[in-house]
């Protein structure tokens, strides 16, 4: 993004961080530098059509609430080998401060397809990866669900667990050692509640704890352990859910005693939802208002993983930040800025398809100054009022339909931190939705100021 374009659009784009004093997590997961995030995933959209994707996508954050997606929302690598495509991604960084990836050797949705490998990259910095090959985890006729890595120092040796079906007969959550990640211990069962879970999440050497999340019931629960001994873990959280919720992902403040737990629902197109304490130790989780966080599009089954300043920076650097952008709902935060049948509105999260949603916002037609909102998949077409209604249609060149297509961009009128656009040729007006439909509308109260408030992000 150019200066000037930053600089009319006065947006909270991702921008490079400034050097930061020392952080340190108290799980131990992050080097005493580490000051914002990066986020795994792979895409799927609603009808698994476009925007599904089964490789390797990235997203930062400076808060792990607001994220930034990297090379255009693409993959940055995909498996060439076992069924050609991933799911599940998590990123460790190894005791030599490089990273390795992990992810489910699986490509879509086919249940039955059994691999008893998982995919794996070294990286040096998360812009290049390296030495790709899958690793075996066992001889049984089963899969190798959702892979994740932590370090266990009483082995000197890292613990890969992921889930699998045992001799129980029920999905566990199997545990194997490795010291290079190319050749791993017999498995053993780290975690047998007695009933289906999956999806296991580790926060090590909290407060004298190991805690694991999973998936059971369709529930985030919890269980923990004075020492990381395969089957020394018990539950003690009932867990939380939005309707049916997998994926749990542990992640701590870097600036606070705060702890956010991710999952997201299991359909394609999933949607993410997080929770947050001050204390794993209580087990209790308070769900967090969706105002506060925004989960890149399409994504799921996330890992986030602490970096370093100079990593955040290098990796906007690297991958570029996208030339697109959605419009969040300050009062219906579930919903975004989107055309349907040329119609501007706001509709729930997520939007088929899913490029209706996003808007390359340009200099406005009319003044430079302002901005105009032109279409990513229809891009003739800008939202421009009609009798006061939003609707996208092609810019026919004139100078009536430049002044409707533009307006300007405010200090959010329910928020600051958020924006409004006020109209270019009707001052009076902004841009607010009624009935989830869009309109420019004159502002006077409580609920008009909510309406005529959005968040400009990806």
């Amino acid at each position: 993004m150019t200066t000037s374009r930053r600089h009319f659009l006065g947006m909270a784009a991702a921008t490079p961080l400034a050097m930061s004093g020392a952080l340190a997590l108290g799980a131990g997961t992050a080097y005493a530098a580490d000051s914002a995030y990066v986020m795994c995933y792979f895409t799927e959209s609603t009808n698994l059509g476009d925007g599904t994707d089964y490789g390797l996508h990235l997203a930062v954050s400076p808060d792990a609430l607001e994220w930034t997606p990297l090379n255009q929302n693409n993959p940055v690598v995909t498996p060439t080998a076992g069924d050609l495509g991933l799911r599940d991604p998590f990123i460790l960084r190894k005791q030599d401060g490089t990273f390795v990836v992990l992810a489910t050797d699986l490509k879509g949705t086919d249940w039955t397809y059994v691999s008893q490998y998982i995919h794996v990259w070294d990286s040096p910095d998360l812009r290049m990866f390296t030495g790709y090959r899958r690793m075996k985890l066992h001889d049984m006729n089963t899969h190798s669900w959702a892979p994740e890595a932590f370090w266990d120092a009483g082995r000197g040796q890292y613990a890969v667990i992921y889930s699998a079906v045992n001799s129980s007969g029920h999905n566990v959550i199997m545990v194997n050692y490795t010291s290079d990640f190319v050749t791993a211990s017999a498995p053993q069962v780290l975690f047998d509640p007695g009933y289906d879970v999956i999806d296991g999440d580790m926060a090590v050497g909290v407060d004298g704890y190991n805690y694991l999340y999973f998936k059971g019931n369709q529930t985030l629960r919890g269980a923990r352990s004075t020492s990381l001994n395969p089957g020394s873990f018990t539950e003690f959280s009932p867990g939380v859910a939005h309707g049916g919720t997998e994926a749990p992902t542990l992640v701590k403040s870097l600036n606070s005693g705060t702890w956010w737990l991710w999952g997201d629902t299991y359909t394609p197109n999933g949607v993410f939802y997080a929770w947050q304490t001050g204390s794993l130790a209580s087990g209790t989780w308070t769900a967090l208002d969706q105002r506060t966080y925004t989960q890149p599009v399409n994504s799921k089954h996330c890992g986030i993983t602490t970096i370093t300043t100079t990593e955040y920076n290098n990796l906007l650097a690297k991958w570029g930040t996208p030339a697109w952008n959605r419009l969040k709902s300050y009062n219906f935060p579930a919903r975004y800025v989107r055309h349907s049948d040329y119609v501007g509105r706001i509709d729930t999260y997520p939007i088929e398809p899913y490029k209706d949603s996003l808007w390359t916002l340009v200099p406005g037609l009319a003044d430079s100054s302002g901005v105009s909102f032109r279409s990513v998949n229809y891009p003739t077409r800008y939202l421009r009022h009609y009798s006061y209604a939003l609707q996208l249609d092609v810019n026919d060149g004139t100078s009536t339909f430049a002044a409707d297509a533009t307006f300007y961009r405010t200090p959010g009128l329910a928020d600051a931190s958020w924006a409004s656009f006020r109209s270019y040729n009707y001052p009076t007006r902004y841009i607010r939705h009624s009935n989830y439909v869009l309109r420019i509308d004159p502002i006077s109260t409580t609920t008009d100021r909510q309406d005529a408030t959005f968040r400009v992000g990806y």
